[in-house]
């Protein structure tokens, strides 16, 4: 995987350019350790950086940033085009000659030869992109169908950035750093904060599934961003386009395009190997990566200590049965605990999500012997695996009173993870901006609260917490993670399955739990799933107390400004006390803004 950065400004000189780029670019040198490049045209007012991971052709002929065959653009690029070998084939019959072995140079040629928009949906993969056009003297972002890979965006006083990660803007003398107190009340409403909006006033997400066009002429003016996929497309297209077949023709179906996904994910001219936690999604991962592949699979797992927090020992056994090659690592609470320092630096914007802490060890693990791993990231929002989705569907199926209904379960579809019952009573100053899950006017036509549920998940959950989680834990040291369960062809065609394939009375997953059978004994993988958890409770009421005590000091709520004291130390009393849990997740969101913000005021 790569780091992309860069600016549109007018009044930068050729040596600014060679100083500031740098700056910018070895920001995110952990994303990519392994090249780096640069380009400006000082006359035009641009310039690109990138930090390489070389997965694909892994010498210099790989460089970016890269201009296309043609001279017309140039781009630097962070993600894999899955497909690029067909597309390859494709644009070659089409007269085109290759200097390299990399995705860049193909998807640099079908831009080349059909424009970007169009260039995209012939794509299958992640990424993240910044594409300068010489011609039209424009610069243009773009972002992957599901939100896999991230890129921040916004004007800053006269100069116009981009970047990975927000820790590139701060290299950049433009960077005002103003905290948007709106959108710290979307952070302690949902645990995250949504796109398109950031912790900075006027930085912003890029949509996934989205471009978005620049004019460096038109100064602090940006023009909404053109979407080519969307979840309320793929679940408004689902819905009128449903599968027709029976059970066994799904499921046969989806074994030969999550077959396909997951090989075209084990692409590679570095080693590589998958996560494995025990449950059905990594498990079908794994287990479709082996049959696939002519040597053992390198798997990686961790394990705690603390009862009930344990799943070590069942990804042990899938792992024996399916004949991997199994890398564990049991934690105690020290030595997790460590990490939590290096969470506000490593993700840029406070994040509430405390399964964080476990998706790095777990990528810190894997980077020892591989550069590449697989997750299963995916398919609870897909297939149903979430117990609010068996929750909701119960109460329809029981409900006599649609209306009445309706009135029960908005408030769980419009604020679908509310940590704070309102977050505008604890944060001052502060109002909550409208966001896709606020406005349900422009929800998808769904014939049913589930499905309702699920798409916000597709669209919000899965690309702000998930995917970002996956993002940042595994870039810190340099991993790339793909995750083929979210092949935008899974997806479209999970959209058209009848929600009796995924949801069987107290059964989830239906079908991918048929697929993973095939491969594993149910006895192996059947129960309930914790979750990617860590005992942050027990870590609170010992090794973490003082630490979480002098973050929420009365007197510091007070100097900073940002939270009503009263609400805020009243939570962590009764929590103290045994008469709430509020720590998942109110107050851990709380504490990972305060910890983000201390740091914040260090650098």
């Amino acid at each position: 995987m790569c780091g992309i950065a860069g600016a549109l400004q007018s009044d930068l000189r050729g040596e600014q350019w060679e100083r500031l780029l740098p700056l910018m670019r070895d920001a995110l040198a952990h994303r990519g350790p392994d090249d780096a490049g640069i380009w400006y045209d000082a006359r035009a007012g641009v310039g690109l950086g990138h930090r390489r991971l070389a997965i694909l052709d892994t010498s210099s002929r790989g460089r970016q940033p890269m201009i296309s065959a043609g001279g017309r653009y140039w781009m630097v690029y962070n993600g894999e085009i899955y497909n690029f070998r067909a597309l390859r084939d494709e644009l070659a019959s089409r007269g085109h000659r290759f200097q390299t072995q990399t995705d860049t140079e193909v998807l640099l040629a079908a831009i080349e030869t059909w424009g970007l928009n169009n260039a995209l949906q012939k794509c299958n993969g992640m990424f993240a992109l910044a594409l300068w056009d010489g011609e039209t003297r424009r610069l243009q972002l773009a972002r992957d169908r599901i939100g896999i890979k991230p890129l921040y965006y916004g004007w800053q006083g006269k100069a116009f950035l981009f970047a990975s990660e927000l820790k590139a803007f701060k290299l950049h003398p433009e960077f005002q750093r103003e905290i948007h107190r709106d959108a710290l009340t979307l952070l302690l409403r949902y645990g995250y904060i949504p796109s398109p909006y950031s912790i900075y006033r006027g930085i912003y997400k890029l949509l996934p599934g989205a471009i978005l066009t620049v004019n460096p002429e038109e100064i602090g003016r940006l023009a909404p961003p053109e979407r080519f996929w969307s979840a309320h497309a793929a679940a408004g297209n689902g819905q009128r386009d449903p599968f027709p077949g029976s059970e066994s023709e799904a499921l046969e179906q989806l074994s030969g395009l999550l077959k396909d996904a997951v090989g075209k994910r084990m692409i590679a001219d570095v080693p590589l190997g998958a996560f494995l936690s025990g449950g059905y999604d990594s498990s079908t991962v794994v287990a479709l990566m082996q049959a696939q592949s002519g040597r053992p699979v390198k798997t990686y797992t961790i394990g705690f200590r603390e009862s009930g927090f344990d799943e070590a020992r069942k990804a042990q056994a899938v792992a024996a049965h399916l004949g991997t090659e199994h890398t564990e690592l049991y934690l105690d609470a020290a030595q997790a605990a460590a990490v939590i320092p290096r969470l506000p630096e490593m993700y840029d914007e406070p994040f509430g999500d405390s399964s964080q802490i476990p998706t790095f060890l777990v990528s810190e693990l894997a980077r020892r012997s591989v550069t590449v791993a697989l997750s299963g990231d995916g398919g609870d929002e897909l297939f149903c695996g979430y117990h609010h989705y068996q929750s909701i569907r119960n109460r329809e199926l029981q409900s006599r009173n649609p209306k009445q209904l309706w009135k029960e379960l908005r408030p769980r579809l419009i604020h679908p993870f509310v940590h704070w019952e309102a977050p505008a009573k604890i944060v001052r100053r502060a109002a909550e901006p409208p966001t896709a899950a606020t406005e349900h006017r422009r929800w998808p036509d769904l014939p049913d609260f589930t499905r309702q549920r699920m798409y916000l998940d597709l669209a919000l959950y899965l690309p702000d917490d998930i995917l970002t989680k996956l993002d940042r834990a595994s870039m810190a040291v340099g991993l790339e993670a793909r995750v083929p369960l979210l092949d935008h062809r899974v997806v479209e065609f999970a959209w058209r399955l009848p929600l009796s394939f995924k949801l069987q009375g107290d059964d989830r997953k239906w079908l991918l739990r048929k697929l993973l059978y095939r491969y594993v004994p149910p006895a192996l993988v059947d129960g309930d799933k914790m979750g990617f958890t860590v005992p942050i409770a027990n870590w609170l009421e010992g090794a973490l107390r003082p630490w979480a005590e002098a973050l929420l000091d009365e007197d510091r709520l007070k100097q900073e400004g940002f939270f009503k004291v009263k609400p805020v130390r009243e939570k962590w009393r009764q929590y103290l006390n045994r008469e709430k849990n509020w720590l998942q997740n109110a107050l851990w969101t709380v504490l990972m803004f305060q910890a983000w913000l201390e740091n914040e005021r260090k650098h």
